[in-house]
């Protein structure tokens, strides 16, 4: 890492934006604090990534538990996959990220190498421990949600999420309930996540703790995508998955239309929300040459994925950083929740004319051969028997196999006027502390001596600063009474201390876009002086025109244009 990244955690930490925690006692790794001005940036950055991604389609947003049960990420996946590699000198003991040793020493290896390909390379590169200097390494899987107790009884095992999706998806019946049955359903989530990270470093990188904005998008796969002409001619800058394989870093910038035509995307709805989040990101300060969607190969995807693309954008002095995914999830979520909670979260469309179908039925012989069979769970095994789809599926998920039953197969004729399926899911996943130091790595700049803080004003935590001129000769009162006016709109905050220069300086610094100085000129004939950060330019207008000069300057403008300048 170079200055640049450097100097943009200092000015955090000096400035309120963000610190690590537990200072006092010597911090932790992976657990920062944000500040007044980070609480500010936050809330605003989700504010946007809201308007772009929620509102303009009229989706909904929930709040789930962050704190789940077992069997719910045992259902999910989580508990067998949500792992990484460990490896322990066998030395002194100490842990690190095995993959992280091997990319530190230059030893390039991919996500989701085997352990044993990991221990190999630690050993044959006689990779030394950072602790003691040892290069002798055992490797492990490490599971890294934290888990915890619910309630009194040691045996009711929690975990903390690592994503707010399940919550989501553990929902999905209530929620298509709700908002009447109709498909595609956007469902968002905004709030935290854990991740018990084996070696947490670089700031904010990397956090045990971290808020998510999640959007999992239900559809249909037989229907087109409904958003997809606004985005066609977008233009994605894509790393496939076939020249990431091959551990290459080219980059091929292609439209949505040509990206679909020739299969390096495979799902319309999913390339829609890759050039949306280009968009996005773009909105945020980052150059859109300085981004790219890196698709991941099979052994490095998650187990839900049938394709991921990581959207990854260059943080001066840091390198390439992931800051989201947006993966084709299919419908692995709600068949694995359906499978494992005996309920039906499917979703069904009727037909535009009834069809005939062929189904088999499996007639249960006898309800008290069936209780022998199968005991206490002889009411679950009915259901699926008579209302699953797949009950060979549903069942083997219970441990039985429909041929060990006292059932007869039966072949009946069916008129249908629905087709009921499982939806599949599109989800693109944004790390928010990661935007946020993506932001101000590249809003930071030097202009004549002075740090100039030039963060969209869409995501600035301070929109404008009030200064008066002199704090008296009633000047003080004029400026505090504009701040309150113009509190009820904007963010304001008022600084009356040192030298307007110095509180220039100290504005910029923070990347408020727009001072108003309140000067004896103003209690003669009410104007006001307006002064634009980025260019230092000064405009007089009349106190009473303020308000609207404002709003023009600070109106958001997000993905109707491509993102390239948000007010």
């Amino acid at each position: 890492m170079d200055g640049a990244y450097d100097r943009v955690v200092e000015l955090a930490k000096r400035r309120g934006f963000f610190w690590q925690a537990y200072e006092i006692y010597g911090g932790v790794g992976g657990l920062y604090v944000l500040g007044p001005l980070g609480v500010a940036m936050r809330e605003r950055l989700i504010d946007l990534w809201r308007s772009i991604f929620v509102r303009r389609h009229g989706f909904v947003e929930i709040d789930a538990p962050a704190l789940g049960p077992y069997k719910v990420f045992k259902a999910s996946g989580h508990v067998d996959n949500f792992k990484d590699p460990v490896a322990e000198c066998t030395k002194c003991g100490r842990k690190f990220r095995a993959d992280h040793l091997l990319g530190d020493a230059g030893v390039s290896v991919g996500e989701g190498a085997p352990v044993e390909e990991l221990q190999r390379l630690l050993n044959e590169n006689h990779v030394k421990c950072p602790e003691c200097g040892a290069s002798a390494w055992r490797v492990s899987q490490f599971l890294t949600m934290f888990e915890t107790r619910i309630g009194p009884y040691s045996e009711e095992v929690g975990f903390l999420r690592p994503e707010t999706a399940q919550g989501i998806f553990t929902e999905f019946r209530r929620i298509y309930d709700v908002t009447r049955e109709r498909l595609p359903l956007g469902v968002a989530q905004i709030g935290r996540g854990f991740r018990n990270e084996i070696s947490p470093r670089q700031a904010m990188i990397r956090l045990r703790e971290f808020n998510m904005m999640e959007l999992e998008f239900f559809m249909d796969p037989e229907a087109p995508c409904p958003y997809l002409e606004e985005v066609m001619g977008d233009e994605l800058p894509v790393l496939t998955e076939e020249v990431a394989e091959r551990g290459g870093d080219e980059v091929v910038r292609i439209s949505v239309e040509e990206a679909l035509r020739r299969g390096v995307i495979k799902n319309e709805c999913l390339a829609y929300f890759m050039a949306l989040s280009m968009r996005f990101v773009s909105a945020l300060g980052v150059p859109r040459d300085h981004q790219r969607f890196h698709g991941k190969p099979a052994r490095e995807r998650a187990h839900y994925s049938a394709q991921t693309f990581d959207h990854e954008a260059v943080v001066p002095g840091f390198g390439w950083l992931e800051v989201a995914g947006l993966a084709y999830r299919t419908d692995y979520d709600l068949r694995s929740h359906s499978s494992a909670s005996g309920k039906d979260l499917s979703a069904s469309v009727k037909l535009p004319s009834p069809v005939v179908t062929r189904k088999v039925r499996w007639r249960v012989r006898s309800v008290d051969e069936l209780r022998n069979a199968v005991g206490d769970r002889w009411k679950d095994v009915m259901r699926i028997l008579l209302e699953s789809e797949d009950p060979g599926r549903d069942l083997a998920a219970l441990g039985l196999r429909v041929e060990d039953l006292p059932v007869a197969r039966e072949e009946v004729e069916e008129k249908v006027n629905v087709r009921r399926f499982y939806p599949h899911v599109i989800e693109p996943s944004y790390g928010v502390e990661r935007l946020m130091l993506a932001s101000l790595t590249w809003a930071y700049g030097v202009r004549e001596g002075r740090v100039v803080l030039s963060l969209p004003p869409s995501v600035a935590p301070v929109q404008v600063a009030v200064f008066p001129l002199v704090s008296r000769d009633g000047l003080d009162e004029r400026a505090r009474r504009i701040a309150a006016d113009l509190s009820t709109t904007f963010s304001v905050f008022y600084d009356d201390d040192g030298s307007i220069g110095r509180r220039y300086a100290r504005a910029d610094e923070v990347g408020v876009p727009y001072a108003v100085t309140v000067d004896y000129e103003t209690l003669e004939d009410g104007t006001v002086t307006l002064r634009h950060r980025d260019t230092w330019k000064q405009e007089r207008l009349p106190e009473r025109d303020l308000p609207g000069r404002l709003r023009d300057l600070l109106a958001p403008r997000t993905s109707l244009d491509h993102g390239e300048q948000q007010g």
